[in-house]
């Protein structure tokens, strides 16, 4: 595994998109950032850890809301330059209080 972790390509912030995607349904449930102590902690713990922007901080999904992650895969694309995590969600992904992040349509 360090092998892969080796290859994953951070930004020049330290910084990697993360996509959620539900295990059992397979919808794309939310974007974040993490960076590389996120992906670590998300690794020890088998629970999403991901990077604030915002806070500059790391926030494990579900601390504050109970809506947690719990990891059932995790994959690079073929570039090793974004996440995939395959999850099992605990309520809702979205802040707004929905399922996904993902409900505003353009087409």
């Amino acid at each position: 595994m360090s092998e892969i972790l080796e290859k994953i390509k951070f930004d020049q912030k330290g910084l990697i998109p993360a996509i959620a995607q539900d295990a059992k349904t397979g919808e794309v449930l939310m974007m974040a950032w993490m960076n590389e102590e996120s992906l670590r902690l998300t690794l020890s713990s088998g629970y999403a850890t991901y990077f604030s922007r915002s806070r500059n901080s790391l926030w494990k999904k579900g601390d504050t809301s109970g809506h947690f992650q719990k990891i059932i895969s995790i994959k690079t694309d073929c570039d090793f330059d974004c996440i995939l995590l395959t999850v099992e969600q605990t309520g809702v992904a979205c802040h707004t209080g929905v399922k996904s992040c993902f409900f505003n349509e353009i087409l």
